[in-house]
């Protein structure tokens, strides 16, 4: 199905101003007023809700093999998840993962 370019823009230009909007009443309701400590508390958990939700699909389905599991990926996954808990170093956690993902499809193929 093809759509005519005016479409195309309408949609571009909906959905822009509808992020913008959600974006600016949450700014808008919070101003410049301090928040609560427990809503700051709770705000430092979600990298770690978002972060796991983005790489799943990325490591249990891979696009690169077309859909099916891989040995690379999964112990790249597992490296990085030991290396981040037993360093509690982001960094390195995330190099060691880089580092075996590419060897393993170095040396795999």
């Amino acid at each position: 199905m093809s759509y005519a370019p005016w479409q195309i823009w309408t949609v571009i230009l909906a959905l822009g101003a509808g992020t913008y909007l959600i974006r600016v009443s949450f700014l808008g309701l919070i101003g410049d007023r301090p928040m609560p400590p427990w809503l700051l508390r709770l705000l430092r958990y979600t990298p770690v809700a978002v972060i796991p939700g983005m790489v799943a699909p990325l490591v249990l389905f891979p696009a690169a093999t077309g859909g099916e599991p891989d040995l690379a990926r999964g112990m790249a996954a597992v490296v990085t998840l030991g290396l981040g808990l037993v360093t509690k170093n982001t960094l390195l956690a995330m190099a060691g993962g880089a580092a075996t993902l590419y060897s393993l499809l170095f040396l795999v193929g």
